[in-house]
């Protein structure tokens, strides 16, 4: 998504533009579609409320004209205050708009080297293939950090049990999810089994590091019996219709497309074996027959140093004609890796053009995005989602949602003549 957004916006600029990628040519582990920004993980883009990070840095992309948004609302699904969308539809859309922009031309090849001149975007993302990734490791001279992301089954919507999954979302806010409630022996027997369900076992020189925000749902369940019941499967401001009370623990499963014909189980990712994961899974209550169309999965994903390799700008120190885009920077989520896409692609057309490249403001999710993964002083560097946690202190006592509406507010009006400037 980085880079379709890059070439996107750099098109945009009235720049040339040629977008390589290696898709049908070479697929990696987790990419099954010839499209253009495929989804692999989930088919959530998180929140849409601007009381969060993520829906301000939502609204800053579509205040910058980001293509990837304006495909998401296209292609978007019922899941309450969250911005999810058909996956097919999405990367379609995207597919078709780069297809028929008259500034990008499309080249269905594997790049395995650095180009040698010319202003470039790689935005190889989080699956880069070995051959790039060994090229880009030797250029920049520093080792790749990892971690290991999981993606969640996807079962047919015909298979769940409509008798016992019933339809709501927390706190009455709608009904956009199935839920499957587990009392307390159901609960402990299911983790019973997911903790001793057999797993993918990793490779002995490789070191299982695993973004916090993605964590396997059997490393949760290790970490204490009641982890998943506080965690994914939290029951609280949802009532069980057929008992009136609220269950002890509960499976949320999130429509996956326009026909609402795929649900997706909610946090849970996993690394259990494929045959293991209709055993354990049709335990939960309402999933007994379910059909599995989309088993859960574990790949590698990569990220470099951004702190002692990128420029604010997303230039590469060594070289500015460089730039990189996407989760590769170390950012975590389908947003944010749009967004280093979209200023990656916009910084590159304004050197192309013979501009300085400009970076949005720290007050703004863009620009503390950017300062989180180009300053930290950390040496184990670890990817990070936007958060309010990475924007400028306010001035005074405001707390919760107080504290939440001026960030936004200032974040905006910032935002706003920043791109009246650029």
């Amino acid at each position: 998504m980085a880079g379709c957004e890059a070439a996107w916006q750099a098109a945009n600029q009235g720049v040339p533009v040629l977008l390589y990628e290696m898709k049908p040519q070479r697929f990696s582990p987790a990419h099954v579609s010839p499209h253009l920004g495929e989804l692999v993980c989930s088919n959530s883009f998180r929140s849409n409320s601007l009381e969060s990070a993520v829906g301000l840095l939502k609204e800053e992309m579509r205040r910058a004209g980001s293509l990837i948004m304006a495909a998401a609302e296209e292609t978007r699904v019922p899941a309450g205050e969250a911005l999810a969308v058909d996956r097919e539809a999405f990367a379609a859309r995207i597919t078709n708009q780069l297809e028929t922009l008259s500034k990008v031309q499309i080249v269905r090849q594997e790049i395995q080297q650095l180009p040698q001149e010319g202003t470039t975007i790689i935005a190889s993302g989080p699956l880069t293939s070995a051959a790039l990734s060994d090229n880009l490791q030797k250029f920049i001279g520093e080792e790749y950090l990892y971690f290991y992301d999981a993606i969640a089954p996807i079962v047919e919507a015909r298979s769940i049990d409509r008798k016992v999954a019933f339809r709501a979302s927390r706190y009455g806010q709608g009904d956009d999810y199935l839920n499957c409630p587990l009392n307390r022996e159901e609960y402990n027997r299911f983790v019973e089994a997911l903790m001793s369900g057999e797993r993918v076992p990793a490779r002995d020189f490789e070191r299982m590091v695993h973004f916090e925000g993605c964590l396997p749902i059997e490393e949760m369940a290790e970490r204490g019996r009641e982890t998943l019941a506080h965690g994914p499967m939290k029951p609280v401001g949802l009532i069980d219709p057929r008992t009136g009370k609220q269950p002890y623990a509960v499976v949320q499963l999130r429509q996956d497309n326009l026909p609402g014909t795929l649900y997706n189980l909610v946090g849970f990712q996993t690394k259990l074996k494929w045959p293991e994961q209709p055993r354990i899974f049709s335990m939960i209550p309402g999933l007994e027959r379910a059909e599995f169309l989309r088993f859960g999965s574990l790949h590698r994903n990569t990220f470099i140093h951004a702190p002692t390799i990128l420029e604010k700008t997303l230039q590469i120190k060594r070289d500015p004609r460089l730039f990189l885009a996407g989760q590769i920077t170390g950012v975590e989520g389908y947003v944010e890796s749009a967004a280093m896409g979209l200023l990656a692609g916009s910084n590159a057309a304004l050197l192309a053009r013979g501009r300085a490249p400009a970076v949005p403001p720290e007050t703004t999710a863009m620009g503390a995005l950017v300062h989180y993964i180009t300053n930290q002083p950390l040496k184990e560097f670890q990817p990070m989602n936007v958060n309010f946690g990475l924007f400028p202190p306010l001035s005074g006592r405001l707390r919760g949602k107080d504290r939440r509406k001026q960030i936004v507010e200032r974040a905006l009006k910032d935002f706003e003549e920043w791109i009246k400037r650029n």
